[in-house]
């Protein structure tokens, strides 16, 4: 078969694709992420003592902290899905971010008075609670860089996919932080870690699977 007849019909079936942009990718998940907090706090989610937690600096700590780390590896995410990036000094920086928060958080800590026990202070019933809506929380972002994901092509898999999975449980503990009765730094510490560490590790999987080429 001449190569010219060939060529012509591997090519006959293919459509124009859409040149990627960083930034209408960024926007499509400000645009879940608005949607999701919207839907959340419309359902009645919000804590009724919020005017009083808006005064404690571990409301906002939490509030500042997962924000950060969902935005920080949502970068690294979008940033890497390009296959001349890679996302490990990106992953490096997250990481060192992760370590002043909980430093931060220690201070915060410290600062607060009472004598209740660590036991106490962690709330095992409602902590695993607490732990179930943030990973479900999680699933809206995560699908969301799937769908990035599916349209790219990054060339380190595994840090993509940890990053979004990082971004993605960080910004379902982001929204839980508004209905989260327990603005105490160690509860959040533990329990924020722990969800969180379970929804990276889930989307990571899946995200993983889905972006093959």
């Amino acid at each position: 078969m001449r190569t010219d007849v060939l060529v012509e019909q591997l090519s006959r079936e293919l459509r124009p694709v859409r040149p990627r942009s960083m930034v209408r990718e960024a926007a499509f998940l400000l645009v879940l992420a608005a949607t999701e907090i919207a839907a959340f706090l419309g359902l009645g989610f919000l804590r009724p003592d919020i005017p009083k937690a808006l005064e404690a600096p571990s409301f906002w700590w939490k509030l500042a902290s997962t924000a950060l780390i969902a935005a920080l590896a949502a970068s690294v995410a979008i940033l890497s899905i390009d296959p001349a990036r890679s996302p490990r000094r990106g992953l490096h920086r997250i990481l060192a971010c992760i370590a002043a928060i909980f430093a931060s958080g220690w201070l915060i800590d410290a600062a607060q008075s009472g004598l209740e026990t660590f036991a106490a202070r962690l709330d095992w019933p409602r902590g695993l609670q607490c732990v179930g809506v943030i990973v479900a929380l999680s699933i809206p972002p995560a699908i969301g860089f799937a769908r990035l994901l599916r349209r790219g092509a990054p060339t380190d898999r595994n840090g993509t996919a940890l990053a979004a999975g990082l971004s993605s449980a960080a910004w379902g503990a982001f929204v839980f932080a508004w209905a989260c009765p327990s603005d105490d730094p160690l509860y959040a510490a533990v329990w924020y870690t722990v969800a969180c560490t379970i929804a990276t590790v889930a989307a990571r999987a899946v995200l993983l699977r889905l972006s093959r080429w």
